[in-house]
């Protein structure tokens, strides 16, 4: 017969009539102190090597898991990250967004997200004061606009803020992955193949990325000394890959383009392929992302390919530095990886 646990008060029961675990139960099956079992789970105190195996053993076997409003009260520190997500809706913020989560529930935190529908100073500012009363330890902000960046100047200096995005002249910690190095492949590889031009598809004017993809395309070919044509706006959709695919299908010197993002690609391909122009045999085509379904692409897309699980990864590293006193306006930049594919292949 199993050890009866010490009892240290009331029970706590399930919705299903199960009693739970608690920490007296532990300290019996362990046989030690509940207070020991404290210092074991909140690493408040010393603890004998073989003491703090029976207590995990115990905590495994009876299934405990503890309350983290309590630990909170005790340790100072609730495991718990915000992040502001702005546009999450689309592929780059999401994918993002994935990269954090992965990061910080590898290293045993929880995340609470605060989504913002409308990029502005007001809004973030509200969303990141509505985080630190829900007690995070820590705050990431996805700031891909123009505004975002420009509201992290009110990033409260007291507490622990990091950006994904934001721009140069964010007065917080920043990771980005480098836009302008990625454009800059994909221009590169296009007028290694003997194109007089590359056009470009961009994105939104008041995204950041954007601006640095079309900064890369634009410093790559005057670098080069070819023409830069005009260049055509989109907004990321593949909606508006396609308008812009049919404009561009009636330019007499078209026979490369350098698109956005790979969902104005894809709005491309079909425009093409509409207007009889063929891909890669009349033009070639690049995208930015590497979404999942570019390799399935007609044809599979030539892309610019952004870790997002390092850009993860690196985030949650310098909101931990952060968090540790770290420098409040470090820098970190992930390099893109250019993927070539039948859409810039021979023709």
């Amino acid at each position: 017969m199993a050890e009866r646990p010490r009892s240290g008060g009331p029970a706590r029961v399930t919705a299903a009539g199960t009693r739970q675990p608690s920490l007296t139960d532990v300290a019996g099956v362990a046989g030690v102190s509940h207070m020991t079992v404290s210092r074991v789970i909140n690493g408040t105190g010393p603890v004998r090597p073989e003491t703090r195996a029976r207590v995990l053993a115990a905590i495994e076997e009876l299934g405990y898991r503890p309350n983290s409003a309590a630990r909170a009260l005790v340790t100072g520190r609730t495991g718990t990250l915000g992040v502001v997500a702005l546009e999450s809706n689309l592929y780059g913020p999401a994918s993002t967004l994935y990269g954090i989560e992965n990061a910080a529930r590898e290293a045993g935190y929880a995340i609470t997200i605060s989504s913002v529908s409308r990029p502005g100073r007001s809004s973030i500012a509200d969303a990141v004061e509505n985080l630190r009363r829900q007690a995070v330890e820590g705050i990431i902000v996805i700031a891909p606009h123009v505004t975002a960046g420009r509201a992290l100047e009110a990033a409260p200096a007291d507490f622990p803020v990091v950006a994904v995005g934001g721009g140069e002249a964010a007065p917080v910690p920043v990771i980005s992955v480098d836009q302008r190095d990625g454009a800059r492949r994909a221009t590169e590889h296009l007028l290694a193949l003997g194109h007089r031009t590359v056009w470009h598809v961009a994105g939104p004017e008041d995204w950041l990325e954007a601006r640095d993809r079309e900064l890369g395309w634009r410093e790559t070919l005057e670098r080069h000394g070819v023409t830069v044509p005009r260049v055509i706006r989109g907004d990321w959709s593949s909606r508006s890959g396609y308008e812009a695919g049919r404009s561009l299908a009636r330019e007499r010197d078209l026979d490369a383009v350098f698109a956005g993002n790979d969902q104005m690609a894809l709005g491309l391909l079909r425009a093409f392929a509409e207007a009889g122009v063929s891909v890669p045999r009349d033009v070639r085509v690049a995208g930015f992302d590497d979404v999942p379904e570019a390799a399935y692409f007609t044809p599979p897309l030539t892309t610019v390919r952004q870790d997002f699980i390092e850009v993860g990864r690196r985030t949650f590293g310098l909101l931990t530095q952060r968090m540790d006193g770290g420098d409040r306006h470090a820098r970190a930049l992930v390099v893109p990886e250019l993927i070539v594919r039948e859409s810039t292949g021979p023709r």
